[in-house]
């Protein structure tokens, strides 16, 4: 293969194994936020659980367990948010600043023990096996957790469409007075909401500390949780777009290991940006009010 043929494949490939993370995040936020709900702290969620499913693994011996471990951290730093914003004069913002603190504090705090040990890992999908090329046969190596955030993405969206619980969900979203006025209980889908969305984004950090790059330390997330919150907005809120937004960051963070494998190490940090600078364009892009809450549920904008 070419120089060039190789850096697409890598960057293709990259984008799968980079952009698992960003998938299994933004589906989190995008089902909170559908219900009217902004979660910012899904940094210190994803640092949280990145942490405590690499404590799990490396406890109970299996990978499959530190995923279980860390949905569950994401879910219950998650629903912290959820049953504070739940209560009179609290914003979302400004909670949701206080729990990214908190949950990457308690990830460094709990996490020193962790930075040397090795634990078990997760298991790749060796779809490339037929191939003869090196780069395309690492590019078709794609992480287990992948196709089950392809399918959540799926289902998410159908569910949204079709299912009395997607309804709910977006009713709540859209008007928490119309909700009130059919008897649902606002706070009530709000707060399953967000821990859902937090068991979610959990398995996020798992992909992070049990797949790529399969480690844990204090610098593993890179603020992907925060980019994650950018990457629903352009989205427009939709799980399926969510799948193909993340693909793209993705592509876009591992553009530099894709020029460094072919000697191309020039400016290499200056690749590394490429994902910031993205979410930069997008957030200057959505800046106008009529861009920015094309598709979005209505209740975020209410100032509560």
């Amino acid at each position: 293969m070419t120089p060039a043929a190789d850096v697409i494949v890598a960057v293709l490939g990259g984008a799968v194994r980079v952009g698992t993370p960003f998938l299994f995040v933004s589906l989190g936020e995008c089902l909170t936020e559908k219900s009217g709900r902004i979660n910012l702290g899904l940094e210190g969620v994803l640092v949280f659980s990145a942490m405590a499913g690499f404590a799990g693994a490396y406890l109970s011996g299996s990978a499959w367990l530190g995923v279980l471990a860390a949905g569950c951290s994401g879910a219950l730093l998650a629903s912290l948010h959820g049953l504070v914003c739940s209560l009179p004069r609290v914003n979302d913002i400004a909670m949701g600043i206080a729990l990214m603190l908190l949950g990457t504090g308690l990830a460094f705090y709990l996490g020193k023990p962790l930075i040397q040990p090795q634990a078990p890992q997760l298991p790749a999908l060796e779809l490339g096996r037929w191939a003869s090329a090196p780069t395309l046969r690492e590019a078709l190596r794609i992480n287990v957790l992948f196709p089950i955030g392809v399918a959540l993405a799926l289902a998410m969206g159908w569910a949204f469409m079709h299912t009395r619980w997607g309804l709910l969900v977006r009713m709540v979203g859209d008007s928490s007075d119309a909700a009130r006025a059919l008897g649902t209980s606002v706070n009530g889908v709000r707060i399953a909401a967000t821990t859902a969305g937090g068991f979610i984004a959990g398995l996020g950090g798992a992909s992070l500390s049990l797949y790529y790059p399969g480690s844990w330390n204090e610098g593993l997330s890179s603020g992907q949780g925060l980019i994650a919150v950018a990457l629903v907005i352009f989205a427009r809120w939709s799980p399926l777009r969510c799948l193909l937004a993340a693909l793209v960051f993705g592509g876009a963070g591992a553009l530099g290991p894709a020029l460094q494998s072919v000697g191309v190490t020039g400016d290499y940090y200056l690749f590394n940006a490429v994902p910031y600078a993205l979410t930069l364009a997008i957030l200057v892009w959505t800046c106008s009010p009529r861009r920015a809450l094309k598709g979005a549920p209505q209740e975020l904008g209410v100032a509560r």
